[in-house]
């Protein structure tokens, strides 16, 4: 057993072996990461305020009406606003639920509870799924019970920003946008 020459084989073969199996782990884990990165996307996406990916909205516009909303007992007010006429179907959501969508210059509202909450505007599109899931905006809003907010999507060269307005200026487009209605589309 002292002969060196009997275990050369298996010495040089260990190391080997080794390093294979080392080699097919970290293939298997680059493999993975691909799809552990789509999930780190969609809880990035939620955690941003959006909602789940494949739900869409069609959407009614009217000039006919335009409409005020009262808040609820205990609850916020919240006024969304789209503020470019040719603009996409944009889906609005709030702490990872969507609430409604806008087409074109439109606005709708809805009611939240107080408290701190995100808040996601994204373009609505089936034919470009995954690049309609980059193409959007969120900021974080503070909502007091009682309280009315305007937040406003600006479409400007190559982007859009997502802004909190004031009431007159919340009023003034309220008076100069179509009113949007949205159901969500059935599957």
């Amino acid at each position: 057993m002292d002969n060196p020459d009997l275990w050369t084989p298996l010495a040089i073969w260990r190391p080997t072996v080794n390093n294979r199996w080392c080699v097919l782990c970290l293939a298997i884990s680059l493999g993975a990461l691909p799809g552990l990165a789509q999930d780190d996307a969609a809880a990035a996406r939620t955690a941003a305020g959006c909602g789940p990916s494949g739900e869409m909205f069609n959407v009614q516009t009217t000039d006919l009406k335009h409409p005020v909303g009262q808040t609820e007992q205990g609850k916020a007010l919240v006024y969304f606003f789209v503020d470019f006429v040719t603009a996409p179907t944009m889906r609005v959501g709030v702490d990872g639920n969507w609430v409604g969508a806008n087409e074109g210059k439109s606005y709708f509202f809805f009611q939240v509870d107080p408290g701190e909450h995100n808040v996601c505007a994204e373009w609505q599109s089936g034919a470009f799924k995954k690049s309609s899931e980059r193409v959007g905006e969120a900021m974080h809003l503070t909502a007091e019970a009682g309280k009315t907010y305007y937040l406003r999507l600006i479409f400007s060269y190559q982007r859009m920003q997502l802004e909190l307005s004031d009431e007159a200026e919340g009023r003034f487009l309220i008076g100069s946008s179509l009113f949007a209605t949205s159901q969500p589309k059935k599957k």
